[in-house]
């Protein structure tokens, strides 16, 4: 049964969530501050995602996100914000986050959004077990160890960038569209900001790119989408 870690200092709130997650078949771990959460998520190491509320009596949520990202890579992270401006969404995701979620919100939004990042941790924990590596120079993603190199320096990515990357690398040298890179990654009955694409891809060439305003790898294909330009010999 897939774990969640739910920090969100309103009780009411708090609650509503939790109940409806377990109702989905998911273990629900509270948390009621950012202190609180990161002392959960030390000592529980089977939590799958966490969804974290951004304004906090103590630390931020985004302080818990970029502190949950160091400890560990694969664990999904959804951002919980009352604030609708594209700022905090960025700034959510620039932290490690793999998608947000403006309050108010349905549960069933909010449970598509979880099961379509548990999709894509399970595809990554999958591809673990092959030894598969995609290899272009400068860069190597390792799919066992859920890595990218570039010049045999370590590039930290989320299940989400890590995902993204992986579909762009296999289809080096071809546009790919924002709606199939929305599909693959994300899933065909994602519900949300269609603009996570382009956000998420910004994220990827801030890491990549020795210059992300003008990008050598991942480019853009204008009136289509994005295309991972390969320099293979």
């Amino acid at each position: 049964m897939p774990s969640v870690l739910l920090l969100e200092d309103e009780m009411s709130i708090r609650s509503f969530i939790s109940l409806n997650l377990k109702k989905a078949n998911l273990t629900v771990y509270e948390a009621e501050t950012g202190e609180d959460a990161l002392e959960i998520f030390h000592k529980h190491k089977d939590i799958d995602i966490a969804l974290l509320d951004v304004m906090l009596p103590d630390i931020s949520g985004f302080q818990v996100c970029k502190e949950i990202r160091k400890r560990d890579k694969r664990v999904g992270i959804i951002m919980l914000t009352a604030k609708s401006q594209e700022d905090d969404k960025v700034e959510g995701l620039d932290t490690g986050a793999d998608d947000y979620i403006t309050k108010p919100f349905s549960m069933k939004e909010l449970e598509a959004r979880i099961g379509s990042l548990l999709r894509r941790i399970k595809a990554i924990k999958s591809a673990e077990k092959t030894p598969d590596v995609l290899s272009m120079p400068p860069f190597t993603l390792d799919l066992q160890k859920n890595t990218l190199m570039k010049d045999n320096q370590m590039i930290n990515l989320t299940p989400t960038e890590i995902e993204l990357i992986k579909y762009l690398m296999e289809n080096e040298n071809q546009p790919i569209s924002r709606d199939q890179l929305l599909d693959h990654v994300w899933g065909k009955t994602f519900v949300g900001d269609l603009k996570i694409v382009d956000v998420n891809i910004r994220r990827i060439r801030k890491k990549i790119e020795e210059c992300p305003s003008e990008p050598k790898y991942l480019k853009t294909y204008w009136g289509v989408g994005y295309i991972w330009k390969s320099y293979k010999k």
